[in-house]
C-alpha cells in the first residue's frame, strides 16, 4: 500500500519535471553573447550553425535560413541546402591594395528583397561567413520591424583557428555550417539564388 502511494505523489511531480525540461530546451540550445561587438544585434538572439540547422529541421516552414554573403561566396564556396541568398553586402570588382582586399559595399536593396520574401515576424537565421555581416544584416532588419531574428554566430565558413602550433593556423575548419557537417551544396536553385527584383 505504501509503494503505491508513493508512485501516486511522485508520478505526477515526474510529469511536471519533463514538462519543465522540455520548456527549457529552447532556451538552452541558444548561444552565448559573442564578445567581439561586431558579431552582437539588438535583439540579442544567437545560435551556432548546429544549432540553426536543429531549428530549421525541427520547424521546417516556420523557420528560414537566409545566406547574407555575397552570390560568388554562395555559389562558389556553397551554402546550407535551403538558405535563400539576400547578400547585405556585395562585390565592388574593385581591389584595394592598401587592405590586399576586394572591397565590398552596401546593398541598398538588402531590406526591401527580405521583406518582399519573409513577413516582419517570421522567424529567420540569418548566416555569413564568420557572423559579423549577420549581426549588421539582423541589426538592419530589427531597425525595419522584424522581430524575430537570429545571428548565426559561427557562419558557413566559421571562425579561422588561432593556435599557433595547429598546422590549420588560419584556416577555417572547426566550426561553421560547413564544417559541422550540416547539408550544404553548390548546386545553385533559381527559388533561392539573389535575383533582386524578381
Amino acid at each position: 500500500m505504501r509503494i503505491r502511494t508513493l508512485l501516486t505523489r511522485l508520478c505526477p511531480l515526474a510529469l511536471c519535471l519533463c514538462f519543465a525540461v522540455a520548456a527549457l530546451a529552447p532556451a538552452a540550445l541558444a548561444a552565448d553573447t559573442p564578445q567581439d561587438q561586431r558579431k552582437q544585434t539588438k535583439l540579442g538572439k544567437y545560435v551556432t550553425a548546429v544549432e540553426a540547422y536543429a531549428m530549421w529541421r525541427e520547424a521546417k516552414g516556420a523557420v528560414a535560413i537566409l545566406d547574407v554573403r555575397t552570390p560568388e561566396e554562395y555559389d562558389f564556396l556553397g551554402h546550407p541546402d535551403m538558405a535563400a541568398n539576400i547578400p547585405v553586402l556585395l562585390w565592388t570588382g574593385s581591389f584595394d591594395a592598401s587592405k590586399k582586399a576586394f572591397p565590398l559595399a552596401a546593398n541598398p536593396k538588402f531590406v526591401d528583397e527580405v521583406k518582399r520574401r519573409y513577413k516582419a515576424s517570421d522567424t529567420l537565421v540569418l548566416m555569413c561567413r564568420s557572423g559579423q555581416r549577420s549581426a549588421a544584416a539582423a541589426n538592419k532588419l530589427i531597425e525595419a520591424g522584424f522581430t524575430n531574428v537570429y545571428s548565426m554566430v559561427d557562419g558557413f565558413e566559421g571562425e579561422k583557428v588561432a593556435d599557433k602550433a595547429s598546422p590549420d593556423l588560419g584556416h577555417r575548419v572547426h566550426d561553421g555550417w560547413r564544417n559541422s557537417r550540416n547539408p550544404w551544396t553548390q548546386d545553385l536553385d533559381e527559388k533561392l539564388v539573389y535575383l533582386p527584383g524578381n
